[in-house]
């Protein structure tokens, strides 16, 4: 029996787009603080709005967005968000003040958020049923790859040609993610769009409620995720291993690809729990093995263990979202697991910051793999177990209506 087929034009554009929306966000995520001290002589906390800004419209973008995609179909949403953010794009040569800038910053996040709530949307319809599991598991990947792609591109850059040079790239970037969506073909059916209708507006309507416990639990395990991205180069430092610190997330993307076409299949054929629990325990090993790390080995051996076990858990949290709404509720399903997810990156980069302050990132990464072991205990308590009585409760339905 053949298998339904996933790499078809549409998922492969779709993909494409996502991976260019999220480079130009690590693009300039590492870049712009950089260039708000230089340039406006700001201080690190006016340079750090730079990405607080950016977060906040993103996160308050998207649920509005994921109602939108309910109301007007998810093409239109995709290419009114990519046309937005390559415009925001191009805004970045103009301004001469540091407000200027954190405006165009606010823009940038609404096409943001707005654009991958609509990605997440689209590759949920287009991924095979059967396949679902693998197919976000490769979609999250395009992700991952910008991620170290990136602040790569990012700072080259700005080191060696200068802003205008990293404003350029940005927008070719940026236009990217637009040219690969125009290709994406969306089939809007009865079950993802519904013509708009007249009610009063609520803030429950701009959430769908079955994503929201594993969205907490993405929360809860991002923050942690949020410390590695924030200071893991500034603890490579403090152990005097600054050399191979930007090897950290090339090792991590090397592990999640590897071991993609595995952990998807596998979360396919059996299910979430034989996927989480182990990725759980695993993304722990990895915070502690990084927080006794004193040499390369042993820096980069955390860093695929992490890649193995956050890298697994994320997409993992994503479909079962996706497959918890009914069809028409993916799109908001999807933004609504963003937007608790992307609480748990911003709040992480705040609290792991005021922790940092009282003690070493040793010390900080070793309480942090306690810390995502409890994440074990939270995924069972909200997922596990409340899946567990709903089977019951139907099976013993299923039985009266037998007898």
């Amino acid at each position: 029996m053949n298998k339904p087929k996933l790499w078809t034009k549409s998922f492969i554009s779709i993909s494409l787009s996502n991976f260019f929306l999220f480079l130009t966000f690590y693009v300039l995520l590492v870049t712009l603080p950089i260039y708000a001290i230089q340039e406006f002589d700001s201080n690190a906390s006016q340079a750090g709005l730079m990405t607080t800004v950016f977060l906040i419209s993103a996160i308050i973008s998207r649920p509005l967005a994921g109602q939108w995609l309910e109301k007007a179909g998810h093409k239109k949403v995709l290419l009114t968000a990519l046309i937005v953010f390559s415009g925001a794009s191009l805004l970045y040569f103009f301004p001469k003040t540091i407000l200027g800038f954190l405006a165009i910053r606010l823009l940038h996040g609404v096409g943001f958020g707005m654009a991958t709530t609509a990605a997440g949307a689209i590759v949920a319809d287009l991924i095979p049923i059967s396949r679902r599991g693998e197919g976000m598991g490769y979609f999250i990947m395009s992700t991952n790859m910008a991620m170290v792609l990136g602040p790569f591109i990012g700072l080259t850059s700005i080191q060696q040609w200068g802003p205008e040079t990293l404003f350029i790239i940005s927008v070719i970037v940026a236009v990217g993610a637009l040219v690969t969506g125009l290709s994406v073909n969306v089939k809007e059916t009865e079950e993802t769009v519904h013509p708009v209708v007249q009610s009063a507006f609520s803030i429950k309507s701009l959430f769908e409620t079955s994503a929201v416990p594993i969205a907490i639990v993405g929360c809860f395990l991002a923050i942690v995720y949020s410390a590695l991205l924030s200071f893991v180069s500034v603890f490579a430092t403090e152990i005097h291993l600054a050399e191979v610190s930007s090897l950290f997330f090339v090792v991590y993307a090397i592990v999640l690809l590897i071991s993609r076409p595995f952990t998807g299949k596998w979360l396919d054929l059996y299910g979430p729990n034989v996927i989480v629990f182990p990725s759980i325990v695993l993304f722990a090993i990895g915070m502690l093995v990084l927080s006794q790390s004193g040499s390369a080995v042993t820096f980069l051996l955390s860093a695929g263990m992490i890649g193995l076990g956050w890298g697994t858990l994320f997409p993992t949290f994503q479909t079962i979202a996706i497959q918890d709404a009914a069809p028409r509720k993916r799109g908001l399903a999807t933004a609504t697991f963003l937007s608790i997810y992307d609480i748990g990156i911003a709040l992480g980069s705040f609290v792991v910051g005021l922790a940092a302050a009282k003690m070493d990132y040793s010390s900080l990464y070793f309480f942090c793999s306690f810390y995502v072991l409890l994440g074990i205990v939270l995924y069972y308590f909200l997922h596990t177990r409340k899946h567990a009585s709903f089977k019951e409760h139907s099976q013993r339905e299923v039985n009266n209506l037998n007898s």
